[in-house]
């Protein structure tokens, strides 16, 4: 099959392309208000009547929360599944935004065309450039390049809390070959990236309990202990002069970067100063002999996020708490264990505690990180496949934040994901006046023809 006249497709279709794009961005999908339950359900009725449009069996699939939309279509070849979600978060602040969040504009920008809306590209617009490239190859051929099962999400912006039981529960129908993740972004408007790496989580709440009640420092104070001080200093032993994590058993399972990666990475030519510059500061202040973009993407971090006790209004109340409180979480990468990070959290606390101080901790539900391989045949496929869309070769690249999806597809469905996507880091991902370039939907949905051609040919 000739690639090149799939690619003519997009490229004459671009104007219907916006116009659906824009029918979805109308649909009101907010996730995290029950409010706006009757849109999440309009638009993955949408979804599925554009499915079916192209010659999928598709059908929503109501859950205790919002639907899924679940699609199987192809009769040969690999068979891959596709996820994306449908539902958008909140619009507030309203009056920051230059248009309205659900009326969909093109604008002219200094680095080009964009179209702003809620969901522009978080994640309709990519999960539409995907389907984008579909409907060309449909077009021109009649069917798909190969089997392909779609799942659609409308949780994905509120916790996905009916994720994982449905996957569990529609396991056999959902497996395939290999998946592909489209909730990820570009290097920079000239290099397309596969992300291979994400971060893992895992964050407790701690309380210092010292007297019975806040005491008069005059009265008390040099006398009694204070919970502020007992905890602040157990969070500052947290990383030694170096800034490596002081926690026993902490760098269990974290591996070595791979020289390969390394070189690529380096090749990128990230600019510290300007990442840094950007938001008022200017040195790297994680582990010392490893690069910024290894520190935000190859190695695990403890972080202090929230710090509170005693009196915090206007003026001084002198007194000393009968609490201190603060919130950590900890990104992991490798196979760091989520649950053995939380135990030596709490242990170090516990070691710094005096006389008549104790702790108490809430944890959050951690989860590992997920590291993809990127020697699988289908990465260098991809990769090769993008690469010859855009100016620069495509790179594998880390991602500091995490992705729960990809790690579900791995523990629950068996396979592991090829995440790609073309969002910009200027495009205001939860922020007023989201945006997704022009370039990105329309260059996008040629790449995504380029990868499936690479991979079901």
């Amino acid at each position: 099959m000739s690639l090149q006249a799939v690619l003519d497709r997009i490229d004459a279709d671009q104007d219907a392309a916006l116009e659906r794009l824009f029918a979805l961005l109308r649909i009101q999908s907010v996730s995290t208000d029950p409010a706006y339950a009757p849109h999440c359900v309009a638009a993955a009725d949408w979804l599925v009547e554009d499915l079916r449009s192209l010659g999928f069996e598709a059908s929503r699939r109501d859950t205790p929360g919002h639907p899924m939309v679940v699609a199987h279509g192809g009769t040969t070849g690999p068979h891959y599944l596709f996820y994306g979600h449908y539902d958008v978060q909140p619009v507030d602040p309203l009056n920051l935004w230059d248009s309205p969040p659900f009326e969909p504009v093109l604008r002219d920008t200094p680095k080009g065309r964009v179209i702003s809306a809620r969901g522009a590209n978080d994640d309709k617009g990519q999960l539409m450039t995907f389907m984008e490239a579909l409907r060309a190859w449909v077009t021109v051929y009649g069917g798909l390049p190969c089997r392909l099962t779609m799942l659609f999400e409308g949780e994905e912006e509120s916790g996905s809390p009916s994720l994982v039981p449905f996957m569990q529960e529609n396991a056999a129908e959902l497996k395939a070959e290999m998946a592909m993740i489209c909730d990820t972004g570009m290097w920079d408007r000239e290099t397309p990236a596969i992300s291979t790496m994400l971060r893992g989580m895992v964050g407790l709440q701690v309380t210092v309990h010292a007297a019975d009640r806040d005491l008069h420092s005059g009265f008390y104070g040099g006398a009694a202990i204070n919970p502020i001080r007992v905890l602040s200093k157990a969070l500052a032993a947290m990383h030694d002069d170096s800034g490596r994590v002081t926690l026993d058993g902490f760098y269990d399972g974290v591996p070595d970067l791979a020289p390969e990666i390394k070189a690529q990475w380096n090749a990128l030519n990230f600019d510290e100063a300007a990442f840094l510059g950007e938001v008022g500061l200017s040195v790297p202040a994680g582990e010392q002999g490893f690069t910024a973009l290894e520190q935000t993407w190859a190695r695990p971090t403890a972080e202090v996020n929230g710090i509170w006790g005693g009196y915090t209004g206007e003026g001084f109340k002198t007194v000393l708490p009968a609490e201190a409180h603060a919130k950590v979480t900890f990104r992991l990468v490798g196979d760091q264990d989520p649950e053995a990070v939380a135990e030596a959290f709490k242990a170090h606390i516990r070691a710094h505690l005096p006389a008549d101080c104790t702790a108490t901790f809430i944890e959050k539900t951690g989860a590992k990180a997920t590291v993809l391989p990127v020697d699988a045949p289908e990465f260098a496929k991809a990769r090769e496949a993008l690469s010859q869309e855009w100016p620069k070769p495509a790179a594998f690249v880390g991602c500091g934040g995490s992705i729960p999806i990809a790690g579900h597809f791995q523990e629950i469905l068996g396979m592991d994901a090829l995440m790609i996507g073309f969002g910009q880091a200027d495009d205001a991902l939860h922020s007023p006046n989201e945006k997704y370039d022009l370039a990105s939907f329309q260059k996008g949905a040629r790449s995504w023809a380029r990868v499936l051609h690479a991979l079901c040919g």
